[in-house]
């Protein structure tokens, strides 16, 4: 195998490498060494163990997105100011490496001055996904652990908001007083779909919507499905209450994990909007080849 280049998604959590060809991915792999477990020396080998098998003798152009490029990981890669394109290739930040053999760029993230808002990762995301939809204009919602929200014309970002909605679904299923009744990844669709309607039409209910889980577990049986769908849906429905403004007559594509792009889709749907799905992996792939001419010259 002789890959052109490597694209490389390095988050918090994990690292995935894909080697590219002409035709596409020739192969694929990765590893739990994600951002939040290196050290800035332990970068480079935890590439290399991956991509090793890849190499030959000459340089080989590797492009990665996501927190690889944070202030804490292997080097910092300035945000670039929002508006703009979602990724411009003349604003890599290439890596001093020891192994000759390794060229490594790393694309900047995103920051908005006012309301102050940055995502890292998400940019190549929307690079890629304007790529497999020339022309788009309107809304891209990256749902995840911080779900983003990016109005898109003409090619650039022109404003985002991010809400935490992954990241509280977590620590209320999971440290709270809730975590006791959501003993179970089970579905409840229709409990889903009653507390997004609740939530949309009342923000301000949330903080008793929510300890109603508890209470209705231990004195009306409510059971550890129903409570865990309805927790998802009532922090839906109050980032789709907040994110209005977004998605209120403005075409909507979604850009994630199937399982968690269905919630939001159905969500979305109960509002009367139709929102087309890409895949993750896709998009940040098709984003990361628009940074390639630069890193040809290198070879």
């Amino acid at each position: 195998m002789n890959p052109d280049w490597v694209a490389v998604d390095w988050g918090t959590t994990h690292l995935r490498v894909y080697a590219m060809g002409p035709t596409g991915v020739l192969a694929e792999a990765s590893s739990a060494d994600g951002m939040g477990q290196l050290s800035r020396d332990d970068y480079e080998p935890a590439l290399l163990r991956l991509i090793g098998p890849w190499l030959g003798a000459g340089p080989m152009p590797v492009i990665a997105c996501g927190m690889v490029g944070s202030r804490q990981g292997w080097m910092e890669a300035p945000y670039r100011t929002t508006p703009c394109t979602p990724l411009d290739a003349a604003s890599l930040v290439t890596v001093p490496t020891h192994d000759p053999r390794l060229v490594v760029r790393l694309v900047p993230g995103l920051k908005q001055p006012a309301p102050a808002d940055v995502m890292r990762g998400e940019e190549t995301q929307i690079a890629g996904a304007l790529a497999l939809l020339p022309g788009f204009d309107g809304i891209l919602c990256l749902p995840g652990t911080h779900s983003k929200w990016a109005h898109v014309s003409a090619g650039e970002v022109v404003s985002f908001q991010t809400f935490m909605t992954g990241e509280m679904f977590a620590l209320l299923s999971q440290h709270s007083v809730l975590r006791h009744g959501m003993t179970t990844v089970d579905w409840d669709a229709e409990a889903f779909a009653a507390a997004l309607s609740d939530a949309i039409s009342r923000p301000d209910k949330i903080a008793a919507r929510l300890f109603a889980l508890r209470a209705e577990g231990l004195i009306a049986g409510l059971s550890p499905a129903a409570a865990r769908s309805r927790l998802s849906g009532l922090l839906i429905g109050i980032e789709l209450a907040a994110a209005r403004p977004y998605w209120l007559g403005q075409p909507v594509a979604l850009i994630g994990a199937d399982v968690l792009c269905d919630a939001y889709a159905a969500a979305l749907a109960a509002q009367g909007v139709t929102a087309r799905i890409l895949p993750a992996a896709a998009c940040t792939l098709a984003g990361l080849a628009a940074a390639r001419p630069t890193l040809e010259a290198t070879r």
